[in-house]
């Protein structure tokens, strides 16, 4: 029987819910709103590298990152991370890799000799160099030994600290996994879905912010409405070749990690990709857009991966291409679009 790409959490058979030991390893922004959200259901603690900012963030209660949110007094604050490791080591303990996917491999090393009990990553790429899925980064360091998944979605930080509704999935092969993430997320103001396809949920993820700086460059440009439909339409083309090329399903490109995804990301003003568009329809310098966004946008290394994968694959992303160009090549944001507008024109569907 056909599994549907995004299962919805009550057809799903239920882990017990009851409050869990929950670390969360990475104090961005992301993992901390992540943190914020559960810590009222379970005992949550969240790990920085920085001994002295988490000492500050304990102090004041607030994240730097998140500034105005205070942080749940339930809330543990860590920079040991042998301990955070440990607090969430059980069978039905739950350990949250809050890393941007540059940080994965080399977290996954330090997790290499210690016990985990369950391992949900929260990062949206492909691992420069390797040109590698966070799955698949996860499988090469750890192996089989760690039951693993991806949680993904359409999902701003600042909204969910903020405590207003949003959707994920959590992909992974492992359904007592699926089950756990499920029981332990899915409440409140959260909704959990679940899905088999790793590849299709991570290749979504990643894409699509590449996609949103060409939809930040065209409203950065004022080419109106009309062009940032059409990119985010040929986006989602893009991101589905590619996507069944590596193995992912169709139907998942037109779910919440996919289609969900980049939609908020093309046209949500909280988007860090988006504003990087932004800044180079304004003739900004890479350098100085990365520097006053202050936080990592994943499109820019993810494009030059994807281009690179694609040309290996043999897989046509002319937008991906154009935004590559304009990052790393030097081709002005206005080339860049004279280019796409000059493109042969061809069968929607192909």
């Amino acid at each position: 029987m056909q599994v549907s790409p995004e299962v919805p959490p009550e057809s799903i058979p239920a882990a017990k819910a009851v409050p869990r030991p929950i670390s969360v390893l990475g104090a961005g922004a992301w993992g901390t709103a992540v943190a914020m959200a559960l810590a009222g259901r379970h005992d949550v603690l969240l790990w920085g590298r920085n001994g002295d900012a988490m000492a500050a963030m304990a102090a004041s209660g607030e994240n730097s990152y998140l500034p105005g949110f205070p942080l749940p007094p339930q809330l543990r604050i860590s920079a040991d991370f042998d301990a955070a490791v440990a607090h969430a080591s059980s069978e039905h303990g739950l350990l949250i890799a809050a890393c941007p996917v540059a940080g994965l491999r080399p977290m996954l090393h330090q997790l290499k000799d210690k016990a985990i009990g369950n391992l949900v990553w929260l990062c949206k790429g492909f691992e420069g160099g390797t040109g590698l899925l966070p799955h698949q980064i996860v499988q090469e360091v750890l192996g089989d030994t760690v039951a693993g998944g991806a949680l993904s979605g359409p999902s701003f930080a600042q909204e969910v600290a903020r405590g207003l509704p949003c959707a994920l999935t959590i992909a992974s092969l492992d359904s007592a996994l699926r089950a756990k993430v499920v029981s332990a997320l899915h409440g409140g103001t959260i909704r959990v879905y679940a899905s088999e396809d790793l590849v299709g949920v991570e290749v979504g993820g990643a894409v699509k912010n590449v996609l949103a700086i060409a939809t930040g460059v065209a409203d950065g440009l004022g080419l109106g409405l009309n062009a940032r439909a059409a990119l985010i339409t040929r986006g989602l083309a893009e991101i589905t070749r590619l996507g069944t090329a590596l193995g992912g399903q169709t139907e998942t490109f037109m779910g919440l990690t996919g289609m969900g995804d980049l939609i908020l990301t093309c046209t949500g003003d909280l988007s860090r990709n988006r504003r990087v568009g932004l800044g180079l329809a304004q003739g900004k310098a890479l350098d100085t857009i990365v520097a006053e966004l202050g936080h990592v946008a994943e499109g820019v290394p993810c494009a030059k991966a994807v281009r690179e994968l694609a040309r290996r694959m043999g897989v046509d992303m002319p937008i991906t291409n154009a935004v590559a160009g304009v990052l790393f090549d030097g081709d002005l944001p206005q080339v860049m679009v004279q280019q796409l507008l000059a493109r042969d024109p061809r069968d929607e569907a192909a």
